[in-house]
């Protein structure tokens, strides 16, 4: 018997608006503290959440607040939540340090405002459009800030920079633009290509630091960044004297920014003289410079430059007084069963402990995502989460030592948990307290899986490697059988964690049990193992994916071998198309989107080209001409190679608008499958990129994904 039954659009659709329509909680911020006579205090802390509204088809934001009791050990009580406020005009959002004042970056009939707000209502409104100082604000995570002064009147913010006006070519005419045609010709500069940041940064060219003065009402754009980088993530230095921002590398040209953590980035200190100085080393990745309460310690996270998109990366510490830079925490290469496995994602904005000594963050860690609290003294991490309820806890927010956090699991939607930080070596015996407790109406299960290539698949220079996967599925009821979903991450160095993923929870509840595998490159299981896909791509990967869909198969009875499907985006996508072409006869049906098909054709098309080199194996620089050798390694660790074998029935999905991975490479599969007469069919997404994020977009998709895998199974 077999656990399944078959539904039609109009069910399929009611489940994924169902699981799709928890909040998932963004931001938080103390907005005000207050202590009573007895010894305790009040605490309010605001929240920013996001949640999907399927009837509009757009993604809402709201903000809500809490009022939390606590005393010298803890939260007492919490109070009942304020109702909820819609915010969704607003780009950026920050309360000042005391909390009296939250800024705004909003939008609306074209143009932007900064707006501050206090306890009586609108402080200060600046219509940052009509000054026509810069281009728009940046909101984008790469480059955003919006940094209050101590003195609580002025804020720090990126925004692209205004083109420069149009001047003939003529004798007096800068190098840089006689290089680009014959001296004394006049340039129409409406035609001239103009570079950005890439797939998701579509005409963020060239950003400045700006500086709204809320007293005077006026911004200024600060002057002394070097010309060749574009600044970001700036805050300022103590006693507001400057500031320190990360530049990106502009030179010689921009490639892909987004999800990419190897791109040349430096730490600069900038006085409000103009004068600049690179505090970092020059040829790294840097990013999320955090400056501990007492203004003496700076923190940021470092890697390299090339190789792996997403990688380790080290903690760097920068004493303010010398300006000397040591390894605070270095990159994991291979961590022990159960221990931090390194630091793989964003530092959140504020992280630092009350005493200045520890540095709280959330990093993946194997098929987990947890909370960890670094001693800066003596370089101990201490892991503080617990994944017997939650598999994924974010950090949203550190201060004097209240962590908020939002923690979820495959079968529990996003929550928010807040508890304090305890003395030095104590960590581990942090509780927590929930603010609010999303149920569902139906019953998920989930276990996370470790194993091993066999001895023929082992890598020889990264020997030991494992694999992780995360099975999940609604609870079993007798002996039925559960048609199979083999659900594979892109990046490649990217991870399934143990989180809330609406769409998988979807797919549980229609009766499908869902495999997530962590093939060996993936992020949380330490540097060497991200190193090991480095020219392996194709084969390592894909073998990893077919060793844990066996595995779950020969472990699990309740799982249906004949009904296996297999999807995946980007690099995943890449995967299942390989799968279906490598193992024809195992696979009922395949869904890919925007997936990789023929890296030989990418390699021109693609905002990130030097990945096309990095992954079989080859160095890449900014002068690299293709080559014969290189273009047949490419070629050779395609799908597109396999397509001939390929039995099963295949959905494409692709976005129009994608430069990272051009939608071009799945007309390839569709010509050629079609020309063979297997069962393929095409979605073409007019408005989206790479990431098919558009809600309208990612329900047509899932819903097609359904009932595709259904006519698969009904066909076999």
């Amino acid at each position: 018997m077999h656990n399944y039954t078959e539904v039609g659009r109009e069910d399929i659709t009611a489940v994924f608006r169902n699981c799709g329509a928890f909040p998932t909680p963004l931001s938080a911020a103390v907005t005000h503290e207050t202590a009573t006579a007895d010894g305790t205090s009040n605490i309010s802390i605001s929240t920013v959440w996001s949640q999907v509204d399927h009837t509009k088809a757009v993604r809402l934001c709201f903000s809500q607040s809490w009022t939390l009791l606590c005393d010298h050990k803890g939260v007492l009580q919490c109070l009942p939540p304020s109702p909820c406020t819609h915010s969704n005009r607003e780009l950026l959002s920050s309360y000042s340090t005391s909390g009296s004042y939250r800024a705004a970056v909003s939008q609306g009939s074209g143009h932007q405002y900064l707006e501050v707000w206090s306890s009586g209502g609108l402080k200060s409104s600046l219509d940052l459009t009509a000054l026509n100082v810069h281009g728009s604000v940046y909101e984008d995570a790469p480059f955003t800030c919006l940094a209050w002064a101590a003195c609580e009147g002025r804020l720090l913010y990126v925004a692209e920079k205004l083109p420069a006006k149009s001047e003939p070519s003529g004798p007096s005419s800068s190098s840089s633009a006689i290089a680009d045609g014959a001296p004394g010709e006049e340039f129409n500069d409406k035609s001239v290509y103009v570079e950005d940041w890439g797939e998701g940064l579509t005409g963020r060219s060239s950003s400045v630091l700006c500086v709204a003065d809320l007293e005077k009402g006026d911004v200024t754009v600060l002057k002394g960044v070097p010309p060749h980088v574009s600044p970001a993530q700036a805050l300022w230095t103590p006693k507001d004297e400057g500031v320190v921002f990360v530049g990106w590398w502009e030179e010689p040209f921009r490639l892909g920014l987004k999800f990419c953590s190897n791109r040349r980035a430096g730490l600069f200190h900038l006085d409000l003289q103009g004068n600049c100085e690179l505090l970092s080393a020059d040829n790294v990745s840097v990013s999320c410079p955090r400056l501990s309460p007492d203004g003496r310690w700076l923190v940021y996270l470092q890697g390299r430059v090339f190789g792996p998109h997403s990688q380790c990366l080290s903690l760097q510490q920068c004493d303010w007084q010398t300006k000397r830079t040591s390894v605070l925490l270095d990159v994991v290469k291979r961590p022990k069963t159960g221990e931090f496995a390194g630091i793989y994602e964003a530092l959140p904005s504020h992280c630092w402990s009350s005493d200045s000594q520890r540095i709280i963050f959330s990093s993946a860690r194997g098929n987990y995502k947890d909370l960890f609290v670094l001693d800066r003294r003596t370089k101990r991490v201490t892991l503080v989460s617990d994944n017997s309820e939650f598999g994924c806890w974010k950090l949203l927010l550190v201060h004097k030592d209240l962590l908020v956090v939002s923690c979820s699991a495959p079968s529990r939607p996003p929550r928010l948990r807040v508890g304090f930080l305890p003395p030095v070596g104590g960590e581990a015996g942090l509780s927590w307290v929930t603010l609010n407790d999303p149920s569902l109406t139906f019953d998920l299960e989930w276990k996370a899986l470790e194993l091993n290539p066999s001895p023929q698949e082992e890598n020889l220079q990264f020997s030991g490697l494992c694999i992780g996967a995360l099975l999940v599925r609604q609870v079993a009821r007798g002996s039925m059988k559960q048609p199979l979903v083999v659900f594979i991450h892109g990046g490649p160095h990217s991870h399934f964690c143990a989180e809330w993923i609406p769409s998988v929870a979807a797919l549980a509840r229609l009766g499908y049990a869902v495999l997530m595998v962590n093939y060996r490159g993936s992020t949380g299981f330490g540097q060497d193992g991200i190193l090991s896909l480095i020219g392996n791509i194709g084969s390592q990967d894909v073998k990893d994916v077919q060793r844990a869909v066996l595995h779950a198969l020969q472990d699990d009875i309740t799982l249906d071998p004949q009904r296996v499907m297999v999807m995946g985006g980007s690099h995943g996508g890449f995967l299942a198309c390989h799968l279906v072409g490598q193992y024809p006869d195992f696979y009922q049906a395949c869904a890919a989107r925007n997936p990789v098909i023929n890296a030989a054709t990418l390699v021109g098309t693609s905002d990130i080209v030097d990945w096309r080199y990095c992954s079989v194996g080859l160095e890449y620089s900014f002068d690299q001409l293709p080559t014969p050798e290189a273009l047949s390694l490419m070629l050779q660790i395609s799908p597109i190679t396999h397509a001939a074998q390929i039995r099963a029935p295949v959905l494409l999905m692709l976005g129009a608008k994608d430069r990272r991975v051009s939608p071009h490479q799945g007309l390839e599969l569709y010509r050629a499958l079609k020309s063979r007469g297997s069962p393929i069919r095409l979605l073409w997404y007019v408005e989206d990129g790479h990431s098919l994020g558009r809600v309208e977009t990612q329900e047509d998709c899932f819903i097609n994904i359904v009932l595709w895998f259904q006519q698969a199974m009904q066909q076999r």
